[in-house]
């Protein structure tokens, strides 16, 4: 296996998806490639955060434990014992009444309850889906045979790493170190298209490190951009790039 072949091999090393072979003369090339080793550490960072990534549900026990403490709730008694019941009954027919419609009050909160319960793990289930598949996506393209890497140092002492795909015909973008953006604001990616900018996904605001798979196709794009934009995103770049990159080339 040649050393340019080896080059390529960061991603698939990082995944553990080398056959024995291929995994021992990666290990030796490691040893004297630098620029490698930074790849194969920065990939399996990321790597890692994917498989920490969860999604947490609702507390589902709310509404057993609001049932479970109504039961040690004591009924009241009327005021007066059997003379009140007896020769009261409009007082206790009145009584019955806020009781009844209480009841169904609660009923109708506990049933308010359960469709807000429902309705959260929907959406919950629903994000853990779609960040399921987009980690499944993001490590296809990582692993990929024809995978190709480019480095380099961002402002403010940052670095990112950019990886392509041509039979996936997708990129992603690794970053390490970003400073927050300012206050109300975000990181958006950009595919340039020949000099149009095209709009690639929104870094997350809260991350230092990220690993965000570009949205769309690369197509024809040499390389990709980030600027800082409002919180949303923009249909087109407002601000001077904060980063640049030229695409790996096979």
């Amino acid at each position: 296996m040649s050393t340019a072949e080896l080059h390529t091999l960061t991603g698939a090393y990082a995944l553990h998806a080398l056959p024995e072979s291929e995994q021992r003369a990666f290990e030796q090339h490691l040893e004297d490639c630098d620029a490698c080793a930074q790849e194969v550490r920065e990939l399996s960072a990321t790597a890692a955060r994917l498989g920490l990534a969860v999604a947490e549900t609702p507390p589902r026990e709310l509404r057993e434990r609001v049932l479970r403490e109504i039961t040690t709730v004591r009924q009241e008694a009327p005021a007066h014992g059997r003379r009140e019941r007896t020769g009261g009954r409009g007082r206790t027919g009145r009584w019955y009444a806020y009781a009844l419609a209480a009841c169904v009050a609660a009923a109708a909160a506990f049933g308010g309850v359960a469709v807000w319960q429902n309705q959260l793990a929907q959406d919950a289930r629903q994000e853990a889906n779609q960040a399921q598949r987009q980690n499944e996506q993001l490590a296809q393209v990582l692993s990929a045979p024809d995978a190709r890497t480019s480095s380099g140092d961002l402002t403010g002492g940052a670095r990112g790493t950019v990886v392509v795909s041509q039979s996936q015909n997708r990129a992603a973008f690794l970053a390490s170190g970003m400073a927050p953006p300012p206050s109300g604001k975000v990181y958006q990616i950009w595919f340039n298209d020949e000099g149009t900018m095209r709009s690639a996904g929104l870094m997350d605001p809260k991350a230092s490190d990220d690993a965000v798979l570009l949205d769309g196709p690369v197509d024809r794009a040499s390389g990709m951009g980030i600027t800082v934009e409002p919180s949303g995103g923009s249909a087109e770049p407002t601000s001077d790039p904060v980063a640049l990159m030229d695409f790996p080339t096979a």
